[in-house]
């Protein structure tokens, strides 16, 4: 395992108006931290906002693109991280256009990376976003850890300055999933120094 601390991002991936992912991912960002094997580096997509139509070359042809605005920064965080987490929410039984737009802008950034999720919603706290999730980045050759962490009627769980009610079970979820992430990371860091055979 690598002895020099591991780039992690935390993807904030819905933009919409009034949304909750903020608190959730300042949260996981204190457990990360709290974990000690991270660089943190919390990267809100509302931040970077892209057109939804990809440019005319597809990005499986051509893996940089030239993006618009201020969203080659983005590029170069992503493509700069060893490991990424999501925090997605459910909207309509899947995830926000937002993330899926971010993640197909981008190729190479994913590829050959750990990813995993840390998901919110209503009953099913953000476990229908992350199955769709597992799929896409299965096409991108990203690795996607089993473990997650899952917010369940979060209205209910944070109190109003964003604080978890009863932060013990998130916790412990949350260090299992960083020990994983961790683990998963340090082995493709090394695997990306080979060169590929094919």
């Amino acid at each position: 395992m690598t002895s020099t601390p591991l780039r992690l991002a935390v993807i904030i991936g819905s933009v919409r108006e009034g949304r909750f992912g903020p608190v959730v991912a300042k949260w996981f960002a204190g457990e990360a931290a709290k974990h000690g094997g991270f660089e943190i580096d919390v990267i809100d997509l509302a931040d970077y906002p892209l057109p939804h139509a990809l440019p005319a070359v597809s990005p499986l042809m051509e893996p940089d693109p030239v993006r618009p605005g201020n969203t080659a920064e983005l590029a170069e965080r992503l493509a700069a991280a060893d490991a990424m987490v999501i925090v997605t929410p459910d909207i309509n039984r899947s995830f926000p256009a937002s993330l899926k737009t971010a993640i197909d802008w981008h190729y190479t950034q994913w590829s050959r990376k750990t990813i995993g999720f840390v998901g919110y919603s209503g009953k099913s706290g953000g476990l229908l976003a992350i199955e769709g999730l597992r799929q896409v980045f299965n096409e991108l050759h990203a690795h996607t850890l089993r473990e997650y962490v899952s917010f369940p009627r979060f209205y209910l769980l944070f109190d109003q300055a964003g604080q978890l009610i009863e932060p013990a079970e998130f916790e412990a979820a949350a260090a299992e999933m960083l020990d994983q992430l961790q683990w998963w990371a340090s082995a493709l860091v090394a695997a990306r120094s080979v060169p590929a055979s094919v």
